[in-house]
């Protein structure tokens, strides 16, 4: 991180800390430990220098237990805050740097807003629905809304206050009447925030559905809908519920930033209804507050974990803070480099980073400050506590420690007292001066071995492989014929091949078929490439090759001794090919013989509750049926008379289902029909005789 990009953190009673990007440092020597309390603290700064020469920028800048909103009046000269408990809010003049009033409330705060360019118009919105107006001198007014409310925007040029809450309606409330007109109807069940373009006055509303419903306040009606839950999914985001929108801001007269429930941040230009950018927090937390920073080009967005600063264009991270405790809301004071955090804590936090914009007026020496923080860094040591990680923590045996206060949690690890870390430590390891005595020694002896030939060691895996290796590679700086070709790449020393030395699952197996069929061929390659080297040390010394000539062997056996080799090699394959053959000859008869000893046993099935069994020929068809996709089967019903579709009079399907029936069902069907008809035939005769008799007519 360079110097530009230095963040200073300031709070009551803490002191100027540089710090990276979120990731605080720890601070100077007997500086300031965050589990001090204020009794400490003052004691400590009557023995410490630097104590006392600590800057505290604002006052009392607190809440009695957790800080829940923060703004900045117009002007810049007041800083006002509320919070709990009581419920209260803190105006701080910082022009004195300090606190100039405190009022307590009758409920908690859920957001405010300052009318004026102080504080002497601050309309309250309170979470049991009342809204509360201010004067400089005090409280004015109180008045009810019907619906539970959430966020509220000013209209200057209509006087009108728009109210949002658990509610589909938007109420309005104008000051200048002093009345409630009639609500924007919304389609909305629930709208969570919203906000007022300060150029052509749009006023844009978030709901609890996704979207962002924009209505212009001239004629009362929506222009616009945006459908920001659908464009927050990404490929790589993951969304497990519907994201409600939870923070909305305008820039300028066509940029909006929009912030989901889901992490996810949508910066929209008002003349297209798809994302310019989708940027993830990642860490699925509702975002907080989004603000602007134009000299940038960047955007501030914050969920309760951690402030993101990214490019508005591009979307890559500027920076980040993530403070100890979470956030309740963020507030960048305008034209500088400062935020003002809320937190769940009483403290409120002031951070400063000078490449966003120089220091405000009123704590200009800042700009003074961070310039020689750069020019004469500080060291960052501890003289009464010792850092130590968790894994230090097992190796001296305390973990049993944590959650005790002999160990405060800090960042990544824990601080404890250095005289408790010294002693602990002398019995574990009562030896350790001696070890370090002997690693000491080692070390030295090491050096002075290292300018001593070393032996090349091979590795544990493919030792026959590397032997050739390094011998190959040894001819070759022995020949001067190297000198001449062009230097190829060891696999020995190649990271891509160091794997093939190291894991056992890259052994070569010699007595596989494929090894057995071409080591021949290799070893073959082998010994040419070791002639070849010989016959081209030979050329480049033909004064020695003529003399030797006659104590050697003639040229010719050359060839001859090339062609032998040839036969020799096609012999040592046919000769592994036949080893083969019998080998895979008895294991075949091996297989063969244990069969012949196994003895067959039946098996045997149980049949389910219920069921028939026919055959296993039937069984075997009833499956593949049950493996067929519903289209097939509906198909073999209708060819068998088990299914009939037709179409109705209106224009739809009609399934009709014949249901199977079994052997014994078919057998009793078929029982009952012959005793139909046996019984009909034993009535027939009868009925005949009265139609006779009927008749007149004479019997036969």
């Amino acid at each position: 991180m360079d110097g530009h990009r230095r963040l200073l953190s300031f709070a009551p009673s803490v002191p100027l800390r540089p710090c990276e990007t979120g990731y605080c440092q720890p601070p100077p020597c007997g500086a300031w430990l965050p589990w001090l309390s204020d009794r400490k603290k003052r004691a400590l700064q009557k023995k410490d220098v630097d104590v006392r020469r600590r800057i505290e920028l604002i006052q009392d800048f607190e809440m009695p237990t957790v800080c829940t909103t923060i703004k900045v009046s117009k002007d810049g000269q007041y800083i006002l805050a509320t919070g709990t408990y009581k419920p209260r809010v803190r105006c701080y003049d910082t022009y004195q740097l300090s606190l100039k009033f405190e009022r307590c409330l009758d409920s908690e705060v859920v957001t405010f807003e300052t009318l004026s360019d102080d504080y002497s118009k601050i309309v309250f919105l309170h979470n049991d629905r009342y809204i509360e107006f201010h004067s400089q001198s005090g409280f004015y007014y109180k008045t009810r809304i019907p619906k539970f409310g959430r966020d509220f925007s000013y209209h200057y040029p209509s006087c009108d206050l728009y109210f949002v809450g658990a509610s589909s309606e938007v109420y309005r409330l104008n000051l200048e009447q002093g009345r409630y007109l009639n609500p924007l109807q919304t389609d909305a069940a629930e709208n969570n925030v919203c906000d007022i373009n300060s150029v052509h006055g749009l006023f844009a509303t978030g709901t609890v559905e996704g979207r962002v419903e924009c209505w212009d306040p001239r004629v009362r009606s929506r222009v616009g809908l945006l459908d920001c839950a659908l464009s927050s999914v990404t490929a790589d985001s993951e969304v497990n519920s519907l994201p409600t929108i939870s923070a909305l801001k305008f820039n300028g007269a066509l940029t909006m930033a929009v912030g989901t429930s889901t992490g996810q941040v949508l910066l929209y230009d008002l003349r297209s209804d798809k994302p310019l950018l989708v940027k993830d927090h990642q860490y699925g937390l509702p975002i907080k507050s989004v603000h602007f920073q134009d000299s940038l080009d960047l955007i501030l967005s914050a969920d309760s974990r951690i402030i993101k600063m990214w490019n508005k264009n591009s979307g890559k991270i500027f920076t980040s803070l993530e403070p100890e405790h979470d956030i309740n809301d963020v507030c960048l004071y305008p034209n500088s480099g400062m935020l003002l955090t809320a937190n769940e804590t009483p403290k409120m936090g002031i951070y400063y980073i000078p490449v966003l914009g120089p220091a405000p007026r009123w704590c200009s020496f800042l700009d003074n400050l961070t310039e020689e923080l750069e020019e004469n860094p500080e060291s960052t040591v501890y003289d009464d506590y010792k850092f130590v990680t968790k894994k230090d923590l097992e190796n001296l045996g305390l973990t049993h420690l944590i959650g005790s206060p002999f160990l405060r949690a800090y960042m990544h690890g824990f601080f404890m007292d250095i005289r408790l870390y010294h002693k602990v430590k002398l019995m574990v390891n009562p030896f350790a001066y001696e070890e370090y005595r002997k690693d000491k020694i080692r070390q030295k002896i090491e050096e002075t071995r290292a300018q001593r030939v070393q032996l090349k060691k091979l590795p544990k895996v493919n030792k026959e492989l590397a032997l050739k290796l390094i011998e190959e590679e040894e001819e070759k700086q022995k020949s001067t014929w190297k000198k001449k070709a062009k230097s190829l790449p060891n696999i020995l020393t190649d990271d891509r091949f160091k794997v093939m030395f190291e894991n056992p699952d890259f052994q070569v197996d010699e007595e596989s078929e494929e090894f057995r069929l071409l080591n021949p061929l290799v070893s073959k390659i082998s010994e040419k490439r070791k002639k070849k080297l010989r016959l081209l040390e030979q050329q480049e010394h033909p004064d020695k090759e003529e003399e030797e000539e006659p104590e050697g062997r003639p040229s010719d056996a050359e060839s001859s001794e090339s062609s032998d080799d040839e036969k020799g090699w096609v012999e040592e394959v046919r000769k592994q090919r036949r080893l083969l053959q019998q080998e895979e000859r008895a294991k075949r008869q091996e297989r063969l013989r244990e069969d012949q000893q196994t003895v067959l046993r039946p098996q045997f099935y149980e049949i389910k509750a219920g069921e028939e069994f026919r055959s296993f020929s039937d069984s075997a068809t009833k499956q593949k049926l049950m493996n067929k996709t519903l289209e097939d089967r509906l198909k073999l019903e209708a060819k068998n008379g088990t299914l009939n579709v037709s179409d109705t009079t209106v224009g739809s399907k009609q399934l009709t289902f014949t249901l199977k029936r079994s052997e014994q069902q078919k057998k009793q069907q078929e029982a009952e029909k012959m005793h139909r008809q046996e019984r009909k035939a034993l009535r027939r005769p009868a009925g005949h005789l009265k139609s006779r008799r009927k008749r007149g007519r004479p019997f036969p």
